[in-house]
């Protein structure tokens, strides 16, 4: 049977990371894989994570099965985290999965069975892994317009324009902040008119909450996704616990669906439930516990707090670095536009063969649309860097 399959592509972000851990040069720089790094290129655990752990370890008296539905005390605090008071509880329903990437799953599942081959729209560009998903799930994958290759910002008329034409069959793929790749985000009033377009035409919102608290911080990251949330009838997000609590390869996230009413709300319940049964069963759950035992510790939630600050406050710092050596060595702004960007990413503008240039010569990695992971440029390498950019430019 096997001999009628044909070798799979490689994700492009791990193809990267092989190349360079097989790269040999001291000096080299890995700006591909999405992953906080400390100024040691460390990716740390939270120190609140490492104690919720050993409170884990000191009181766990069992590892027999969660259920389906996952880690209710966990699932409802990510609820009060990301929802706050924004819609009515009764509405709101939510199941574990594994990772936001699993939590997606579940969703795109479920788009399917309300609406076999539903078109979903998806952000260009967006995460690589959005568009495979979908096409997976049996969706009819579109995409709007969102960022400007030129001015390096968001080509928010265009978006609205095209969101004002979708219906009620359609479903639109939101960043909820600190956009993947680009770094090019939605200021409040924008948020504002996509949840008025989404209200008028009835599209659903489907929004991807990866990096909350690594933009300005949480409340003021979760404004676009609490808009909505307050404004339309019906909506699906995906949350991940990846980086904003540091737990990568613990696969820990959560599916949330917003119906019109309660009895909407269980009918849906259900469905996810089976789809999770039907793919992987259900959840782990140490990383679930890790979030729930942090967010009902108020010592613990404060630390958390005050290191996701620390994690947010470097990667700023870097940016400024950045962008000021940029604009003192060429005398111009034209990278200005990385201390308008938040979060993890930007995309620098580069071309395919300027990228290899600088993986070639300068042990520079990223990915060959030039997405950059910031907190993996080293503090004191950042003048050195700005030095490579300009010698490709």
């Amino acid at each position: 049977m096997f001999e009628t399959l044909n070798k799979a592509p490689i994700d492009k972000i791990f193809k990267l990371l092989g190349e360079f851990r097989a790269d040999e040069r001291d000096e080299k720089i890995d700006l591909g894989i999405g992953v906080y790094k400390d100024k040691n290129k460390h990716t740390p655990i939270m120190r609140a994570v490492k104690k919720a752990e050993e409170k884990i370890l000191k009181d766990e008296t069992t590892k027999a099965y969660v259920g389906v539905a996952g880690n209710k005390g966990f699932c409802d605090s990510v609820s009060d985290l990301v929802f706050s008071d924004s819609v009515d509880k009764n509405r709101i329903r939510a199941i574990q999965a594994i990772g936001g990437t699993g939590s997606l799953w579940v969703l795109m599942q479920l788009i399917n069975r309300a609406s076999k081959g539903g078109k979903i729209w998806i952000s260009d560009p967006s995460w690589p892994n959005h568009k495979p998903m979908c096409e997976l799930a049996g969706l009819d994958v579109q995409t709007y317009p969102y960022f400007d290759n030129e001015t390096r910002q968001v080509k928010f008329d265009e978006m609205l324009a095209c969101l004002d034409k979708l219906s009620s069959n359609d479903t639109v793929l939101l960043h909820a902040c600190c956009h993947n790749p680009t770094g090019a985000n939605l200021n409040n009033e924008q948020w504002d008119k996509v949840a008025q377009s989404l209200k008028k035409t009835g599209a659903l919102a489907f929004v991807d909450v990866a990096y909350i608290g690594f933009g300005e911080g949480i409340e003021e990251d979760a404004y676009g996704l609490r808009k909505l949330a307050s404004t339309l009838p019906e909506m699906m997000l995906a949350f991940s616990a990846s980086k904003n609590f540091g737990l990568y390869r613990d696969r820990v996230g959560v599916a949330f669906i917003i119906a019109k009413n309660s009895e909407q709300a269980d009918i849906t319940f259900s469905q996810m439930g089976n789809i999770v049964r039907a793919s992987f069963s259900q959840s782990p759950d140490h990383g679930a516990q890790i979030v729930n035992v942090i967010m009902n510790d108020a010592a613990l939630k404060k630390e958390w707090e005050d290191e996701l600050k620390e994690m947010r406050m470097r990667i700023i710092e870097i940016r400024e670095k950045l962008a000021k050596a940029m604009r003192k060595k060429s005398n111009c702004a034209d990278f200005d536009f990385l201390t308008e960007h938040q979060g993890m990413f930007s995309l620098l503008g580069l071309t395919k063969d300027q990228v290899d240039i600088l993986k070639s010569k300068n042990a520079i990695y990223m990915l060959n649309d030039s997405r950059i992971s910031i907190a993996g440029i080293p503090m004191d390498k950042v003048d050195e860097m700005a030095d490579a950019l300009l010698s490709v430019l």
